[in-house]
């Protein structure tokens, strides 16, 4: 959300509440949110940008990160509350001058079988950045492109035009630049990690891989699913992950065509792979699974702690009241009050994520000392 000025000042962009009124605060374990606030501590500390939005930079946040850092150990569930209780003060996120309606999905890191080289089995490659890929600078623009975006091409006379879209991709704009990082089986598998951001990839010698976003073709991000829905091919209920991937399954001549309607297209890195470590989220931390939240990064500042009160989506037989951390954002995650809620790496965490798609509060804890 863009503040406009007004003779009033500009418009409040949170309204402070208080523990009590968030569901279940006193009863859940924040333990995970603690963890992952502890992680963006340093780069909360070492970030000098501002925020320019919400007008909370990183060092809003410094006091707390010092003293995430300062308790060692493992806290315990009232430690953890404890800690959050006294160094923020919850607030609704508003949009309009009223509290923003929002809207949670999952995600997750797949892990699949794949190999460093073309095989027969393994073909369908994913890509490093290629070197007419560049990162824009704020406020350049490119014509084509819509406005925000953050890639676009370095052309031979040196003029900045849109990245050629997926489809021209995967029909062989990049063969023969070596910038293969690794092949896998399928392309309904190399899409869903490209909307994943990343994956854990199991090499034919039993080694892990971790791959991770590194960039983007700077195109519009669509999602298939809502295409499928918008089409009559599937019924809004089913348009799931499990639901798409069927749909894939038993199209597979019209399969190509529909991933290639999403023009947005992504870049990969290879990351070490850290035991018991999540994914690198936007923020350039490992993710932690239900404790870390990808959010619109242009309205809101990576570290900041987020109270997600869903009561229509049950996780574990309870429904989802919980705190995590903004340390993530995505093509898809647009608006004051969205949220991607990561859920963890494999099968199991696929299968969940899949499944998220539901209206929720997305309640901010700010530190105290920027709230009136």
């Amino acid at each position: 959300m863009t503040a406009s000025p007004s003779r009033a000042g500009p418009e409040p962009r949170f309204a402070p509440i208080g523990f009590s009124d968030l569901p279940d605060w006193g009863r859940a374990d924040h333990r995970p949110a603690f963890f992952a606030f502890r992680r963006s501590a340093p780069a909360l500390l070492a970030s000098t940008s501002p925020a320019a939005v919400v007008e909370l930079p990183p060092a809003a946040f410094a006091p707390a990160a010092r003293a995430a850092l300062a308790m060692r150990g493992d806290p315990s569930a009232a430690d953890a509350r404890a800690f959050f209780e006294a160094a923020f003060r919850p607030a609704d996120i508003l949009d309009g001058g009223a509290p923003a309606r929002g809207f949670v999905t999952g995600y997750y890191e797949p892990e699949l079988a794949a190999s460093r080289t073309r095989t027969a089995r393994f073909r369908v490659p994913l890509y490093r950045p290629p070197a007419d890929l560049v990162a824009l600078t704020d406020g350049e623009s490119v014509e084509g492109l819509e406005a925000g975006t953050r890639f676009a091409m370095r052309s031979d006379d040196g003029t900045l035009v849109p990245y050629p879209t997926r489809a021209e991709i995967e029909d062989g704009w990049l063969r023969g630049r070596d910038l293969e990082l690794a092949f896998l089986d399928s392309e309904a598998d190399a899409f869903f990690v490209h909307v994943q951001g990343s994956a854990r990839l199991v090499l034919p010698n039993g080694a892990l891989m971790r791959v991770g976003y590194a960039a983007k073709n700077g195109h519009r991000f669509t999602a298939i699913g809502r295409v499928l829905v918008q089409e009559g091919e599937l019924p809004l209920e089913g348009a799931d992950m499990a639901g798409i991937r069927r749909w894939l399954a038993a199209h597979p001549d019209r399969a190509r065509a529909l991933l290639q309607r999403n023009r947005s297209f992504i870049f990969f890195r290879e990351v070490p792979v850290e035991p018991r470590a999540g994914p690198i989220g936007g923020m350039g931390v490992p993710l932690t699974p239900l404790g870390s939240l990808a959010v619109d990064a242009s309205l809101h500042t990576y570290g900041m702690p987020v109270f997600v009160d869903a009561p229509d989506l049950v996780i574990g037989d309870c429904p989802f009241h919980r705190l995590l951390v903004a340390q993530d954002t995505g093509s898809a995650i647009v608006g004051p009050a969205r949220g991607d809620i990561f859920v963890g790496s494999g099968e199991a965490a696929g299968q969940l994520a899949g499944t998220v798609r539901h209206a929720a509060r997305l309640v901010a804890l700010v530190p105290r000392a920027s709230l009136p």
